[in-house]
């Protein structure tokens, strides 16, 4: 019919949709030319450090970074499966330029025939990169950062070749596209080609280009993908119609006959009502299907009616959605050759023949069928059954999808589920599934899907796990990971169990081989043993935390035969027309494949030269174990080769060449014949000595992937390192380097023959999992994975300058990781956890010099010990590290520090036994002139869950205030703040009144301390009270007090007197709330920080240029707020500064475990925190200064008006008076005193004798 098109026509449709996008694709790449990637630095704060002496961060990090670039975070490296393409930022750490939702396998630069830089070409197994969908494969554009998907593919990439010669960029991997199978090539800007070859019937692992021009591609196969066969039974999967929604249009109206379920699921189908079903006499009319899951038919059989003399003549079948008329062939009843229909295809009325066959030209999928009756018989058109079969072979998760039961299977695919699974709609995936959010004891064995298929042969199979995407039921924040175990042979039959994990993190659709080897059908299938079934287990992975969603959809069984010879290698000449039908024993790297024990797998080949590098899981009897060479020479027959000590004795995953050496991981412990000490997992072979070398003694696991990377170690001339990604955790110790724990990522600096992780250098810190790389022309190098990434690796503690740029230095200690600190050690203000360093103390006196670091952490004394949770650094003795001495536990965490008159105060969760007998508790003494424990040490604090948070010694005393969480010092009742006098070496009540707990204090001059926590005082609860020493009387805050949200963990004077403060704390309601008291009331500053701040410092800095004038802070003033902070529009820093209106990141930092860092506290020398280098003073002093020169200027003043008045009367005239006088004291001996004074007032006086006037 004219007005209906084919399905030929609709794959003619397609084609034209991806040539059409593939132009689009090719005048996009045109568009942006990728050479070079710009970064956006960040003005540098103008702080001035210049009065501070000394300044150090502490807190609980691994590695930390000042804020220099906007691509810069503190994210640690991604555990979800989830990977990105990354380059370094010119400080050094790592920075990334797009992410995806899965594994990137490979990249590489794709120069055009001519030079033109089309992009990166970037493959894996993920289907969404830099937030667009993309199937496994994209171009990345490293200027723009822009992403454009290369469509056509459905699977995973492995490997990548660009090859400029030819024009080509050659994919591998485990997908689909085109008419090939796990190869195929993008052409220029023309788009996917096949292979001559149409590629191959097993996973493509790597491809390279030796030097004699071929192509060499490596895998796991035997075959050729045009040379493979499928299944010896065809059609053999039954598609469930019994659960699908069926309709029907201008059905009849007679009972029994008008209902269209009539004809499904009919196993003999006979006329008559409830049997069949008709249309309305001389009417067309049609039949629909829809289903929940998606189908890929090749096959449709029909009954057709009898029913007096009625029947359907002509029909059609559309494929829905896509609306596409489908291409059927048909045998006509008696005849030997197919016979090709589409829009009026026939069907027989012939009574002995019971159905009629027709198979799909096109195998397409499709969700919903019709079939339209056109012409019939009689009366009218009708049926009576309708099946439909396919070649794909699945277990779905939801058994309604599995082949029916009324189909007569002796053993139908089934799927059994144990957990609380529900059922979830298709949205935009190929079928509904089921899914869960699964925590604590349901994540593993107790929660599962089994997926049991029908197969019809036993043979070599790959199966496949489907899973839906994220994005379409709002999951992809808790998606998790998932278990697939199965069996799948009985014992008749050497065939290792499957188990493997998989991420479920993905965006959109994906799926993942499992497994792909030989599979025994069971019972039904040809060649099946007995009762037995194979099937696939899925469950969730037990060691996540927190609610994991996990979904279970569809598992496909693919039967892979092979006629063609191969054996893991195949060499491909791009020149030869005929290329596929070369014989593979003419070629090097076939020939050499087949000299390979059967099923061989090879992972990696690298080319050096005129010398290609294979390696993979094999032997051969030419002691070709796991890795062989081939030199492409005149001195060599080109045959393969063994390297000495016949390779290795376990399987070779990763190869890299770099300057000489071949860098080779695996799985694998020495050479396979002879011992070389330290080949563990990884090793180095010199192409020029032809030798085995060690790295350090390996490391203990797997090594699956060899990246080199770029970093200045050792001056400012960068050089190159190899890391090294798998499943170790540990770099084995060796000529007295101790062994290093680490979370399956190491690197080797070759020019130092030493692990990065051993090196006590002032050198960036890396660490996650990378996977490949690629050198970009005339611009960066890219690397792909997920690393936590900062500018310097140091732990727990790090230095400042106070003049010159701004940048961060180790101090001189080594640091581990502390155990973590059980949940009933936490402190009890904030409920915040103690790891690492929480406080320091310089100190600097008569010569002497030492850094105080307090925390939770062991590290490394100069003798090679350990020190455990404070540590002393000796500046005046080549900063030696030391500790307390024995005595005290090693759970202890010190979280406050000061030094009154030589004598260290050290405060925390502090316990243990010290001076032989003196029992400690929350605080310690040390005299640091004699290095030892003051003796005797004061009354051990007591009470439950002792905590000392904050000590201060009170100005111009020897007094030392402790606050914290405690109820007594010794057999005296002090609760919440104590005071010990050093010079009666006792314990002091403060006055009464005050309980609770102490979190943080200050002095504000001499007769008042500032006091913050979760507190009572006179009775009633408050934050913040202040304490006079002379009347011994605690006080709340006046004004506003009662508006403080919760509990003050701490506090920073905002001025010299301190008469104005901040103060920061946890809300009642678990956010962090930052209030300055302005010397009236406290000001809040909002809700600035996110929800999960955890604030632990803050100090007030002055500033070398001044900043907008606020009403929070002065304008030569800025706040450093240290903690885990979440600023909103940026994401979690360690530090940040505050101006008074805006937070600015200010320090990054993250721990060994991949979560984000924290910084406790700034240290320094000196207090001089209110003046700067420009000598502006505090206030008293300026008064002072300005009423001085005020007084001299009335001085001078004064002075210039007596000047100028005598010079004004000299000028007019005025001459001196004489000053010349005769003598009149002559005339007062004539007079007697008595005579002058002695009446006077005696007519005067008043009562009382008071003289009046």
């Amino acid at each position: 019919m004219s007005s209906s098109s084919s399905c030929g026509r609709d794959a003619a449709a397609g084609v034209s949709w991806i040539r059409a996008w593939t132009t689009f694709v090719a005048l996009s790449l045109l568009a942006h030319l990728a050479r070079a990637v710009t970064f956006d630095p960040v003005p540098p704060p103008e702080l001035d450090l210049s009065k501070l002496g000394r300044v150090g961060l502490v807190g609980d990090f691994d590695a930390i970074s000042l804020y220099r670039y906007r691509e810069q975070s503190q994210n640690g490296f991604s555990t979800n499966g989830s990977q990105s393409i990354l380059t370094s930022l010119p400080t050094g750490p790592y920075a990334t330029l797009a992410s995806s939702d899965a594994h990137i396998n490979a990249m590489c630069p794709f120069v055009m025939r001519g030079g033109t830089l089309a992009g990166v070409v970037v493959g894996g197994n993920f289907t969404s990169l830099g937030g667009v969908e993309a199937q496994g494969v994209a171009m990345f554009n490293a200027t723009s950062g822009q992403v454009t998907p290369l469509p056509g593919l459905s699977g995973k990439v492995n490997a990548l070749l660009c090859d400029e010669p030819t024009n080509s960029v050659y994919v591998g991997g485990e997908f689909r596209g085109a008419n090939s199978t796990n190869a195929i090539a993008w052409i220029g800007l023309d788009g996917w080609t096949n292979l001559p070859f149409a590629g191959f019937n097993g996973p493509v692992n790597t491809i390279v280009k030796a030097s004699n021009g071929k192509i060499i591609f490596g895998g796991a196969f035997d075959g050729l993908g045009n040379k493979s066969t499928g299944p010896a039974k065809k059609h053999q999967q039954v598609v469930n119609l019994d659960t699908a929604t069926i309709s029907a249009g201008s059905s009849t109206a007679r009972d029994g006959l008008a209902d269209p379920r009539n004809i499904v699921c009919q196993s003999d189908p006979s006329d008559g009502p409830d049997s069949t079903w008709l249309l309305s006499d001389d009417t067309p009319g049609y039949w629909r299907a829809e289903f929940r899951f998606g189908f890929r038919p090749t096959k449709l059989r029909i009954w057709n009616t009898r029913f007096e003399d009625r029947g359907t003549r002509t029909f059609r079948f559309t494929a829905l959605p896509i609306n596409g008329i489908m291409n059927l062939t048909y045998t006509e009843p008696g005849a030997d050759s197919n016979t090709t229909c589409d829009a009026r295809c026939p069907l027989s009325a012939d009574p002995d023949a019971a159905f009629q066959d027709f198979a799909f030209v096109d195998v397409i999928g499709m969700s919903s069928f019709q079939i339209d009756v056109s012409e019939w018989y009689g009366e009218g058109g009708g049926l009576n059954g309708i099946q439909l079969f396919q070649d794909d072979i699945y277990a779905f998760a939801e058994n309604d999808f599995n082949e029916p039961s009324c189909a007569g299977l002796d053993s139908p695919s089934t799927a059994s589920s144990i957990g609380p699974w529900r059922l979830s709609s298709s949205a935009q995936s190929s079928s509904d599934y089921l899914s869960g959010t699964f925590s604590g004891a349901d994540l593993g064995p107790s929660t599962s899907v089994r997926f049991v298929p029908d197969l019809p042969e036993s043979g070599n199979y790959s199966i496949t796990v489907f899973t839906p995407g994220c994005i379409q039921d709002d999951t992809c924040s808790s998606r998790g990971r998932v278990n697939i175990t199965g069996t799948v042979a009985t014992g008749t039959r050497s065939v290792r169990p499957i188990q493997t994990e998989i991420f479920q993190t993905n965006n959109f659709d994906k799926y993942d081989e499992v497994y792909k080897g030989y599979v025994d059908a069971g019972g039904r299938g040809r060649g099946g043993a007995g009762d037995f079934r194979p099937s696939i287990t899925l469950t969730p992975s037990a060691d996540q935390e927190g609610d994991v969603a996990i979904v279970a959809q569809r598992v496909r069984f693919e039967l892979i035969e092979s006629t063609s010879g191969l054996n893991g290698l195949y060499e491909f000449d791009p020149d030869r027309a005929d290329a596929a039908e070369a014989d593979v024993t003419n070629s090097t790297y076939g020939r050499a494949g087949l000299e390979l024990d059967d099923g061989a797998i090879v992972n990696s080949i690298v080319v050096d030269g005129d010398v290609t590098y294979v390696g993979g899981d094999f032997v051969s009897d030419r002691d070709h174990a796991n890795i062989f060479v081939v030199r492409d020479d005149d001195d060599n027959d080109n045959d393969a080769t063994a390297l000495p000590g016949g390779g290795l004795d376990g399987e070779v995953l990763a190869m890299h060449v770099h300057d000489g050496l071949l860098y080779v991981g695996g799985n694998f412990t020495d050479t396979n014949q002879t011992e070389t000490d330290g080949l563990v997992n990884v090793a180095a072979f010199s192409t020029a000595d032809e030798a085995w070398r060690p790295l350090g003694a390996g490391v203990n696991g797997r090594v699956e992937r060899i990246v080199p990377l770029t970093l200045n170690v050792t001056s400012d001339e960068p050089e190159t390192v190899i890391s090294l990604t798998g499943t170790f955790d540990e770099l084995l110790p060796f000529d007295g380097n101790e062994g290093v724990s680490v979370t399956g990522f190491a690197v080797w600096v070759p020019s130092r023959e030493n692990w990065l992780q051993n090196l006590d250098l002032d050198i960036v810190a890396i660490d996650g999992q990378l996977t490949t790389f690629a050198v970009v022309p005339e611009g960066p190098t890219l690397v792909a994975g997920t690393l936590s990434s900062q500018g310097l690796a140091a732990r727990g503690a790090v230095g400042l300058p106070v003049s010159g740029p701004l940048r961060l230095r180790r101090m001189p200690i080594r640091i581990r990781p502390g155990s973590p600190v059980s949940q009933s050690r936490k402190r009890a203000v904030g409920g915040q956890d103690v790891t690492g360093v929480v406080a320091g103390y310089f100190y600097e006196n008569d010569g002497r010099n030492v850094t105080v670091l307090g925390g939770h952490f062991t590290a490394r004394a100069a003798d090679g010990s350990s020190v455990d949770n404070l540590a002393l650094v000796n500046g005046s003795n080549e900063n030696a590290v030391g500790g307390l001495g024995p005595g005290l536990s090693p759970d202890s965490t010190f979280l406050a520090l000061a030094v009154q008159q030589d004598t260290l105060y050290a405060g925390g969760t502090v316990t243990g036994t010290v001076n032989g007998d003196d029992e400690v508790n929350g605080l310690i003494m040390y005299d640091l002139v004699r290095a030892d424990f003051v003796q005797p040490q004061p009354p051990a604090l007591a009470g439950d869950d002792v905590a000392v948070h904050a000590i201060a010694g009170q100005p111009d005393s020897d007094d030392v205030y402790v606050g914290g969480n405690f109820d007594a010092a010794g057999s005296m009742s002090c609760p919440s703040l104590c005071i010990f006098s050093q010079s009666a070496s006792q314990w002091n009540r403060p006055g009464d009144g005050l309980t609770g707990s102490v979190g943080a204090m200050a002095w504000a001059g001499v007769n008042k301390l500032v006091v913050g926590g979760n507190l009572t005082v006179n009775g009633s609860a408050t934050s913040m009270v202040t304490y006079d020493p002379g009347s011994r009387v605690w006080s709340a805050f006046a004004g506003n007090g009662q508006d403080i949200p919760g509990p003050v963990t701490a506090l920073s004077a905002a001025d010299n007197s301190a008469s104005r403060f901040w103060i920061a704390g946890a809300s009642t309601n678990g956010s962090a709330f930052l209030m300055v008291y302005d010397g009236a009331t406290f000001r809040s500053v909002g809700d600035t920080l996110g929800t999960t701040t955890r604030i632990r410092g803050l100090q007030v800095l002055p500033l070398s240029q001044p900043h907008e004038s606020t009403e929070l802070l002065d304008d030569d003033q800025i706040l450093l707020v240290s903690g885990q902070l979440d600023i909103p529009g940026f994401g979690n820093a360690s530090a940040a500064l505050f101006n008074g209106t805006n937070f600015a990141p200010f320090i990054l930092s993250t721990s060994a475990n991949s979560s984000p860092g924290s910084v406790s506290q700034i240290v320094s020398l000196r207090d001089d925190f209110f003046t700067t280098s420009g000598g502006r003073l505090a206030v008293g002093f300026v008064v002072l200064i300005a009423l001085a020169i005020a007084l001299a200027l009335i001085f001078f003043l004064v002075v210039m008006g007596i000047v100028i008045e005598r010079i004004r009367r000299k000028r007019e005239g005025y001459l001196p008076a004489p000053t010349q006088m005769y003598d009149k004291g002559g005339n007062v001996d004539r007079i007697p005193p008595a005579y002058l004074f002695g009446t006077l007032g005696r007519e005067g006086r008043g009562p009382g004798g008071a003289p009046m006037i």
